[in-house]
């Protein structure tokens, strides 16, 4: 019952109240609503929320188009909406910050494209890139170890789960193994410390199933939407790969605290903290100031 009077409201002000409440404000103002959300709050993911919120309910095609742009056509598109908007051309501080949240909003969607991209590409061992980063995993997180073979139960050292890890792959092709190498390179010490954690005689688990199973967690978030605060806060213009490997690292190092603070009484029971996990992160994901990075996690 509560949600049918949530969705008949939210019905109603779309519809009706939204469109009399903003006549009203810029009656009052003099201003649209893009600039006073501009105006009224500062760069990041609150202001370019409210500014894709204010596109995509717009009853103006120009208006709501703009959030489909592409980085090349960010510029001309600003022109247009100040135009439509009867906003003026010399109005410099209104054009860069719109250009910032128009940069934000393309780009999350391009990241999400890209992302989606290397997780449709399946791991092949016939591809000589794909098995030169596998073995500089080996190599980044077991230095002091030579494989004895391609082939060998030597894998299930760092968590895959038999003698070819390509197997383990499926869910997320290439992505998964992207991001288990991204965090070993760039955390070196950190990455070979929870490997080490994963041995644990009781609260041990498989380091690289569960570096896969966060990078489904990750690809989640962000085809849904919940990274779009914490990447409007942390880049003010295009997101890369590169912050959504750094969101990755976070998972990880996070996941490994959390797991040992819960103490499960045996990896059987993973599913179940790994949602309780995901829920976690998801109500951080909430607050529109969010910043989520293992930088943060980190000891001075």
């Amino acid at each position: 019952m509560q949600k049918m009077l949530m969705y008949f409201w939210g019905f109603l002000y779309n519809s009706y109240f939204r469109f009399w409440l903003k006549w009203l404000l810029r009656l009052l103002t003099q201003k649209c609503e893009l600039q006073r959300v501009l105006e009224g709050s500062k760069a990041g993911a609150r202001r370019t929320l409210s500014i894709e919120h204010s596109l995509e309910s717009s009853k103006s095609k120009i208006l709501r188009n703009a959030v489909h742009v592409e980085e090349a056509e960010v510029e001309n598109c600003v022109r247009d909406l100040m135009k439509e908007k009867k906003i003026k051309q010399k109005d410099t501080g209104f054009k860069t910050d719109l250009r910032i949240s128009l940069l934000q909003i393309s780009g999350y969607k391009k990241l999400y494209l890209n992302v989606e991209d290397l997780r449709k590409i399946p791991y092949d061992s016939d591809n000589e890139e794909h098995e030169d980063q596998l073995i500089e995993l080996w190599n980044l997180l077991m230095p002091h170890e030579n494989l004895k073979a391609r082939i060998t139960k030597q894998w299930c050292d760092i968590g895959f789960q038999g003698d070819d890890p390509k197997t383990d792959f499926r869910g997320m092709g290439l992505l998964g193994l992207m991001n288990l190498v991204y965090f070993s390179k760039r955390y070196t010490d950190e990455a070979r410390q929870i490997l080490s954690h994963s041995h644990h005689p009781k609260l041990g688990y498989s380091y690289a199933i569960v570096g896969i199973n966060l990078t489904e967690m990750a690809y989640s978030l962000l085809k849904n939407g919940a990274l779009k605060s914490h990447l409007y806060n942390m880049v003010f213009g295009l997101p890369q790969m590169e912050h959504f490997h750094q969101f990755y690292c976070y998972l990880v190092y996070e996941f490994d605290k959390f797991w040992f603070e819960e103490e499960p009484e045996s990896i059987m029971h993973f599913n179940h903290y790994r949602e309780k996990f995901h829920e976690k992160i998801k109500g951080l994901l909430l607050d529109c100031n969010v910043i989520l990075t293992l930088g943060d996690t980190k000891k001075p």
